[in-house]
């Protein structure tokens, strides 16, 4: 008969980079070895919790939600170490019941709120008033008890374990351990004769941190993932046993014969640990209605009103109103029905507040622009009518699922909503969610490959042949990429890492926080969930559970998404607003045609979702014309129809270069707007509805199984959707021909309302593009100002739309970039070192007392408090400075001077005395500047790049756009949308470099070179860094030839040769080119330009053009003028027929 004992010591993958049982193989393992329940005990958290529950019950495994945590010696509140020595014990907590739940929850989350130092510690304080409804177990060898043991101080462990046998009155279990250790064979014999002298339970447990024997290996690789070390570090964390997996019950038995209540006891407690996560119920906070109104009354107001309105806007009469009022009628009766109205009045409130204050919000986004409902409630921002979007696509009415409804706001002001919503429903009871990063494909490799101490390169070539697919496994990337498999086999070092990150990939890597999430309980949060608070800079406090565990809890759960575009559209009005014209963005006609123009042209970079070299090309080949053509490319552009050919289709058919096929009459209505292509979800829907005589309930029902791709599900919906189009008199063939395509659609269909929605967003952007370019442009400079990257970009499509880019001026610039005539004018924000408090101070100054006259003045009228040194400069460098007419290096040399008599003047007038620049010595010229020459272009566009990120007056390429428009074939910006690897020779300036020595002590480097457009990352290897590496110091710039490569990482592009793009032309030039004109030069100069060339032998032929007065006449030098391409070369034939006339090629 097998032994009766349970595991109640276990961590699984979410002791993050400690223990790698993936939840699903342990439930697996523990019904194969017919243990009737498990505990999951994870270091600290309870991230796991929800999951470890779920996977428990659906494996026929009772579930015991519990923690290992971590207890301070002292007061929580203490840093250093304490009794004994030791910065925390352990201790390992299991819920009883649902009180026991809610104890552990607030003691996990005030570890990390109130205890952590190093870890996340709670205290016997806080242990004494959490104590109802927990079993407490004395853990493992950092247990309280079991180190004082340890350490032969049996009165520390007698008064530890009399202490919590108090506090847990008949709860308290002191717990032995065997992995075989020499202090396992110490203590255990202690704790069975303490438990005996204080009559307390034992209960035997394995420290499972692991599933099988010989899974050691892989824990030893992951702790040294944890700690940044290798496996031939003879300093890591070794772990001393090879015994901490998943043992079966006669392996527990066999250690403990002396004790078997211990293993029988692990039973007892499990039968006693009652407590079950409630999935499926709804924890919404209440919202407070008007005296007499229910939610469901009040929201069928808010929306009866919301959508007169919205009929008004839209000069829609009454018989069209009807459809209008129908379909509303409709929704609220399943909002009502699902008890949803609460949801709704929540996300209306907050999205009206934020209307109120002037926060941009989004017109919608998912499967919410769908309902009439939300639209009327001003949710949403797009007519769902209109455009055939389907409410049962959002909520179904046949089958009861939560609303999920995601809000857009503008960057800047998202927090102020938030802040909102904590305000008015608690801050205890309104955070953000968690977010867990797992060890991916070919992070896995990456992160194993350094432990394993293997050569950063050749890491990084095996982790580059696992395809680029979302989602990949190195499983099926073994089956897609031979290259893989044959350099496994091949080199038995390789196997090994590949198999070491097999068994690791998908573990937890690390926790962070949902970028958008936020999650908003009836009550204090800990009743529901425990909190995380991450140890960053930002300390943001968050759920431990995910977002799937929060809302399968029945928790609110809103994302609160911060979207750039927003803001430069509210930035972009405003400055409209300051011509005296007024823009309302809800309500532009969606068919201009000068906004269609610029889509078909391609000129698209700042609008929404449309900015990439690919889509540009497709835009100008579609020539969007209405709005339904900017809904499907949203759609189209996407890997899977790009690559199954539906937007070529798409593009064809609208050009009538390909036959629409609708397939039935009745379907016309549905796809003529897509031109027969099956784009959108909803259109299988409506396509089901009308053939089928599919409910839309039950259409949705069709459309999630194709998101399933589950070969019985769809085998099942074929029958219907067949038999009921045939029912109704269609021809069989046809139908399942019409199935066919449905189902090769399947892996493709989109969202329209989603696209509907965004859609609308990049029109409003193209719009403002159109109609007011410098605008437009202002707000993205603003909005891009400190991504340096990105204003390069931005400049750059300035220049080509004509509009000139103008540095800062403390007496023009505002706090944001500005139009400024024609042109733009750099906003004073954007320079570096200079804070909004002295912008604020500037500008205030500039206000009251006009324009600055000087630097005296300037440094005398802005509020001192705001003034220092280091900022003036920059803005001296920037180019500000420039209308004081002063010089910028007169400026910056004269500064600290002027500023100490500024500051001597304050004195003075502080002190009833007369001022240093009062009278007629009260002006520029009366004060001492020192003469020094100006910059150099060279230093002056220098620092601008210091204090700006990037050059405004000029750039060091500007001197050789001829020979980059005609050697390069690359730049920066589309180097960034390349989507496979290729050949480039670009041109630009190194930014920065590291080198570095490989293993083989061979010295390579990275770089970063920037261009006009933006920048590049680059790898020198050593063969090339050997030959080149003095090339790496020069601020001059360089022409690169070398592979672009893409990766997951990004695009890097492998050098293949560098030099100096001065002598570039010359070293790799084909021939010299000559313009003579004799009449000018005469036939001495003649004479003299064969002497210069004799005297420069080499092997580049010479080539002279002759111009006459009537002709031109080429004529090759010939063998005898061959000559080696060199500055000097240059400079003598320059002096001879001017600078301009010598040239290669």
């Amino acid at each position: 008969m097998a032994a009766e004992f349970v595991h109640l010591h276990l961590h699984t993958q979410y002791s993050l980079l400690d223990g790698t049982n993936r939840i699903d193989d342990l439930m697996a393992r523990v019904k194969e070895l017919g243990m009737p329940a498990v505990g999951i005990t994870d270091h600290g958290n309870m991230f796991g919790a929800v999951k470890f529950h779920q996977a428990a019950r659906r494996a026929g495994v009772k579930p015991i939600i519990g923690c290992e945590v971590y207890v301070a010696p002292g007061s929580r509140h203490d840093r250093g170490n304490g009794r004994g020595g030791a910065r925390s014990w352990h201790m390992v907590l299991l819920a009883q019941n649902e009180k026991g739940y809610k104890n552990l929850c607030e003691l996990v989350t005030a570890g990390f709120t109130e205890g952590m130092y190093y870890y996340p510690r709670i205290d016997r304080e806080l242990l004494e008033s959490r104590a109802e409804g927990l079993i407490c177990t004395s853990a493992c060898l950092r247990g309280e008890v079991n180190d004082a043991l340890l350490k032969d101080n049996r009165a520390a462990a007698l008064e530890a374990a009399t202490f919590y046998k108090e506090l847990f009155p008949g709860r308290f279990y002191l717990e032995i351990q065997d992995h075989g250790m020499e202090e396992d064979r110490k203590v255990v014999p202690e704790v069975i004769s303490l438990a005996k002298e204080l009559d307390l339970p034992l209960i035997a447990t394995n420290d499972t941190h692991y599933l099988n024997r010989g899974d050691h290996q892989f824990q030893e690789v992951l702790i040294c993932v944890q700690t940044g070390k290798t496996l031939n570090d003879e300093k890591r964390m070794k772990i001393k046993s090879e015994e901490f997996y998943l043992k079966t019950a006669d392996e527990m038995e066999a250690l403990f014969p002396e004790a078997p209540e211990a293993l029988s006891n692990s039973l007892a407690i499990a039968e006693q640990c009652n407590f079950e996560f409630n999935f499926g119920g709804n924890h919404y906070p209440d919202f407070e209605t008007p005296e007499g109104e229910t939610k469901k009354s009040l929201l069928r107001k808010l929306a009866e009103e919301g959508l007169d309105e919205r009929l008004v806007q839209l000069s829609i009469g009454d018989e069209e109103a009807g459809r209008y009022r129908g379909r509303l009628a409709m929704e609220l009766d399943v909002i009502n029905s699902q008890d949803y109205e609460g949801y709704f009045l929540i996300v209306s409130d907050f999205i009206r507040y934020a209307k109120s204050e002037g926060i941009p919000v989004g017109p919608g986004r998912g499967s919410a622009a769908g309902s009439v409902a939300a639209y009327a409630l001003g949710i949403t921002g797009i007519d769902p009518i209109r455009y055939s979007l389907l409410f049962e696509r959002f909520l179904n009415p046949e089958r009861i699922s939560p609303p999920d409804i995601d809000i857009d706001f503008c960057m800047d002001r998202r927090d102020e909503v938030i802040r909102y919503v904590q305000e008015k429903y608690g801050s205890e009871n309104v955070c953000q969610i968690i977010t867990f990063g797992s060890m991916l494909a070919k992070g896995v490799l990456r992160d194993v490959g350094r432990v394993m101490d293997m050569a950063y390169g050749e890491v990084d070539r095996i982790a580059k042949l696992v395809p680029n697919e979302l989602k990949i496994t190195l499983e099926d990337a073994l089956q897609k990429e031979p290259r893989l498999k044959e350099a496994a086999a091949r080199d038995p070092k390789i196997q090994k890492l590949i198999q070491t990150s097999r068994h690791l990939e998908g573990n937890i890597r690390h926790a962070g926080t949902h970028a958008a999430g936020v999650v908003i309980a009836p009550s204090r949060l800990t009743n529901f969930v425990p909190l995380y608070k991450s140890t960053g800079s930002g300390g943001e406090l968050v759920t431990q559970f995910d977002m799937k565990d929060v809302e399968g809890l029945g928790l609110l759960k809103m994302d609160f998404l911060g979207l750039k575009t927003l803001t430069v559209l509210d930035r972009a009005v405003n400055l409209i607003r300051g011509l005296g014209e007024e823009v309302n963005l809800e309500r532009l006609s969606l068919d201009d045609a000068e906004t269609y123009r610029l889509l078909s042209s391609g000129r698209t970079t700042g609008i929404f979702q449309l900015e990439s070299r690919g889509i540009r090309e497709y835009l100008r080949k579609l020539a969007p014309s209405a709005f339904e053509d900017l809904i499907a490319m949203v759609a189209l552009y996407r890997p899977g129809p790009l690559n199954s050919g539906m937007v070529d289709t798409f593009i064809k058919r609208k050009q009538g270069r390909e036959e629409i096929n609708c397939y039935f009459d009745e379907l016309k209505p549905i796809l003529e707007s897509t031109y027969g292509v099956m784009i959108y979800q909803e259109q299988v829907m409506q396509i089901s509805a009308a053939l089928s005589g599919f409910s839309l309930g039950r259409a949705d029902v069709l459309r999630k199984a194709m998101g399933k791709k589950s070969p019985e599900l769809m085998a099942e919906q074929m029958r219907d959707f067949v038999e009921g189009a045939v029912e109704r008199k269609k021809d069989r063939k046809k139908v399942e021909h019409l199935w066919d395509q449905i189902q090769q659609f399947a892996g493709y269909g989109f969202n329209k309302s989603h696209s509907a929605a965004y859609a609308l967003i990049a029109y409003q952007t193209a719009y403002l593009k159109a109609h007011y370019p410098r605008e437009f442009m202002a707000a993205l400079l603003t909005c891009d100002r400190d991504n340096a990257d990105k204003v390069i970009k931005d400049i750059a499509e300035c220049r080509e739309m004509g509009i000139v880019v103008l540095p800062p001026d403390l007496n023009a610039s505002e706090k944001d970039f500005i139009v400024e005539g024609t042109s733009i004018r750099f906003g004073l924000a954007a320079v570096k070192n200079v804070g909004e408090g002295m912008v604020d101070a500037i500008l205030e100054s500039r206000g009251t007392g006009g324009p600055f006259g000087s630097l005296v003045d300037f440094c005398r009228r802005v509020d001192h408090k705001q003034l220092n040194r280091r900022a003036v400069e920059s803005l001296i460098k920037a180019g500000a400075a420039d209308s004081l007419n002063l010089g910028r290096a007169k400026a910056v040399a004269a500064l600290e001077a002027v500023m100490e008599a500024t500051a001597r003047e304050r004195k003075s007038v502080a002190a009833g005395q007369a001022s240093l620049f009062s009278g007629e010595d009260d002006s520029l010229a009366a004060f001492p500047l020192p003469d020094v020459p100006e910059w150099a272009d060279k230093d002056r566009l220098g620092f601008e790049r210091e204090v700006l990120g990037f050059y405004v007056s000029g750039h060091p390429l500007s001197d050789f756009e001829e020979v980059i428009r005609r050697f390069t074939n690359m730049d920066s910006r589309r180097l960034g949308e390349i989507e496979s690897s290729r050949k480039v020779r670009m041109a630009g300036l190194i930014r920065s470099s590291k080198a570095r020595t490989t293993r083989a002590g061979r010295r390579m480097a990275t770089l970063l070179v920037e261009d006009q457009e933006g920048t590049a990352d680059m790898t020198m290897f050593p063969q090339v860094f050997e030959q080149n590496y003095l090339v790496l110091d020069t601020e001059e710039p360089v022409f690169i030839e070398g592979n672009a490569e893409v990766s997951d990482d990004g695009i890097q592009v492998l050098i293949q040769s560098i030099g100096l793009l001065s002598e570039w032309e010359k070293y790799n030039a084909k021939r010299m080119v000559l313009q003579i004109h004799p009449e000018e030069q005469g036939f001495s100069g003649l004479s003299a330009v064969r002497d210069v060339l004799t005297r420069h032998p080499g092997d580049c032929p010479v080539s002279l053009f002759v111009h006459f007065d009537d002709r031109e006449v080429e004529i090759s030098a010939g063998k005898n003028f061959v000559v080696a391409p060199t500055d000097e070369l240059s400079a003598e034939l320059g002096n001879l027929v001017g600078a301009e006339a010598v040239y290669f090629e």
